[in-house]
């Protein structure tokens, strides 16, 4: 079937459209162009070479590392969701995340699946990069909008006018015939709605009539899904044939052609397929399938894979990006940077594009880096530089050590890293952590949470301040039955933890030799082998910031001092405090500290540590 030729006059229309069409996939780039399709003359196209099987687009077979997570609607995670990558599978826990290590994928395309009941068949396709994949799927409810009958002529309205039709003939998923009510579990996806491209399967990439691969401009899906009294899954019998009708957001109706194809997802293979047409009738795509999954009305194109990767000036990759591809002719989309700085996707072939770079969430919306690329027309990689020394923003590094409640090196974790609106993860699999970012000069703090995903256990979400370029929190502890903790590593042994007799009292005035507002924090372990004192005169209101070591010879000083349990003297005290939280009593004060000293020996040590106590007083 030929692809729909747009003219001269629907194309600037496109252009003013740029970003009502083209889907946001978080790992994934794609960009959609209507070029000479089927059956092009050869005197107008060389002739394309079509595989004999529609897996050989794939590549070869390779394993890659997956993260991600699976929220709904209303951005919450969902626990104990089934996630699938070929053979391996995970179970969401409660954050909503699940780790997948060496799944089983192939060079040009991944395929992971999510099923929890209650909610209707989700799913990611992805290009797979090096480094761990991040990927986000968005489960929508599998909520019944309608009720049929076997042997009845009926049809479904949702709200927003899609609809689907019945001619009453039902087979179960074993291919015999069901008799009974049918459930209609149906969902309208507009290509308007910034949460489409979490909402849809797989990503837009399909195999035409002909079994060549092609990428998908999209203009609305509808998802239906058939329950029988039993929950069993339905579908439409052998010859049955229903209409289902799509709405066209207003906004996208000056780009709709009179007609388009029809393609509907392959849930076992994880890409579109086409089949059939669907007209133009007022709003609305009005299509005739014999069977039901996502059907989806999209324009076919041609595309590469492009992988780009982000680096600084030292070649340290940055992740979580914003990188976007322009084509001045079909407008712009974009994905994000895994924790190697790398994101693939599909971009059109023959086409020079503009590549740009942002950290939106974070910085706001001037461009990183710009720079055009292409034309493709193979598959190709583009690696870029971004240097912060010249603008508002500041290249960090994020390092640390999770261990379990047992005091082991987490083996199967992760650690989430929260900056402004902007959450970072990063896979944790032998204790040690790396989040490498761009931040920007007016915000310094952020938290830390560590999940043990392995042993269920968490750790509580902990504030930092950024020790700009290098950030090295320490050791963090998942033990989620602790509300409480002291946790400080010298000279990189063993660290100590302490979570027993922990007393925290704050004073608005002047305890003892001291004048102003002052901090008390004890604590020790039942056993006696470890003890923490700390003592600190704090400045006026407000309290929270930076102070360095509490000098006791200056009259009215302010800071912080260790003493009684460890031997830190005022000798050569390097150490800096971030008192990042000072909550009310029963609420938690978070201090960390790292930093170089003395001993009363003379002995030089290294120390960092991180203190998240209830305020008694």
């Amino acid at each position: 079937m030929a692809c729909l030729k747009l003219n001269l006059q629907t194309m600037k229309r496109i252009k003013n459209y740029p970003n009502l069409i083209l889907m946001l996939l978080l790992s994934l780039l794609i960009v959609t162009s209507c070029q000479e399709d089927d059956g092009v003359s050869p005197s107008q196209q060389q002739q394309e070479d079509i595989p004999d099987t529609f897996s050989e687009y794939f590549g070869n077979p390779i394993s890659r590392d997956f993260i991600g997570n699976v929220i709904d609607k209303n951005h919450l995670p969902i626990e104990s969701v089934t996630v699938t990558i070929g053979t391996e599978t995970a179970i969401t826990d409660s954050n909503g995340v699940f780790i997948i290590n060496n799944a089983p994928v192939n060079e040009r395309f991944g395929y992971i699946k999510a099923e929890k009941a209650g909610y209707i068949h989700a799913s990611r396709s992805v290009v797979p990069s090096d480094g761990t994949n991040k990927v986000t799927i968005m489960m929508l409810e599998a909520t019944v909008i309608g009720t049929v009958n076997s042997g009845i002529s009926d049809s479904v309205t949702g709200n927003d006018g899609s609809s689907v039709s019945f001619d009453g003939n039902f087979i179960k998923e074993d291919g015999t015939a069901y008799e009974g009510s049918v459930d209609v579990i149906m969902h309208h996806l507009d290509p308007t709605d910034d949460d489409m491209p979490m909402q849809m399967p797989g990503m837009l990439y399909a195999q035409n009539e002909a079994g060549a691969e092609r990428m998908l401009q999209t203009l609305g899906m509808l998802a239906v899904e058939l329950r029988g009294t039993g929950g069993e899954d339905l579908n439409l019998a052998t010859g049955s044939t229903s209409e289902i009708k799509i709405p066209v957001d207003a906004s996208l109706m000056p780009l709709a052609p009179a007609s388009i194809p029809l393609w509907y997802f392959d849930e076992v293979n994880g890409y579109w397929k086409e089949e059939g047409v669907a007209t133009l009738q007022g709003n609305m795509y009005v299509g005739t399938v014999s069977h039901f999954s996502f059907w989806n009305c999209d324009i076919p194109a041609e595309a590469i894979v492009l992988c780009v990767t982000t680096t600084d000036g030292n070649n340290m990759p940055l992740s979580n990006l914003q990188v976007s591809i322009t084509s001045t002719t079909f407008g712009t989309t974009y994905g994000y940077t895994n924790d190697e700085g790398e994101v693939c996707g599909y971009v059109p072939s023959n086409e020079i594009l503009e590549l740009n770079v942002y950290s939106y969430n974070v910085c706001g919306s001037d461009s990183l880096y710009t720079q055009s690329v292409g034309p493709f027309t193979v598959d190709s990689f583009v690696q870029i530089t971004i240097d912060s020394s010249s603008s508002d923003t500041i290249n960090e590094t994020v390092t640390g050590t999770f261990n379990t409640c047992n005091g082991d090196p987490v083996s199967d974790g992760y650690v989430q890293l929260t900056y402004g609106n902007q959450t970072f993860i990063d896979a944790v699999d032998d204790g040690t952590f790396e989040i490498n970012l761009i931040r920007c000069d007016e915000d310094n703090t952020f938290s830390i949470k560590g999940s043990d995903y392995a042993n269920v256990q968490t750790t509580d979400e902990i504030a930092y301040t950024f020790t700009t370029p290098n950030t090295d929190i320490g050791t963090i502890s998942a033990c989620n039955a602790v509300t409480e903790f002291i946790e400080y590593t010298i000279d990189d042994e063993e660290s100590v933890l302490i979570f027993e007799n922990i007393s925290a009292n704050f004073y608005t005035e002047g305890q003892g030799q001291t004048e102003g507002p002052s901090l008390d924090i004890f604590g020790n372990n039942n056993n006696q082998d470890n003890c923490f004192y700390l003592f600190a005169v704090l400045n006026q209101p407000e309290y929270v910031g930076t102070y360095d070591f509490l000098d006791w010879d200056v009259m009215n000083d302010t800071g912080f001092t260790i003493g009684e349990c460890i031997s830190v003297s005022n000798t050569n005290n390097n150490i800096i405090y971030n008192l990042t939280a000072l909550g009310d009593v029963g609420e938690y004060i978070d201090i960390n500290f790292n930093g170089s000293y003395e001993d009363y020996q003379g002995n030089p040590h290294t120390i960092t540590g991180v203190v998240h106590v209830l305020r008694d007083n």
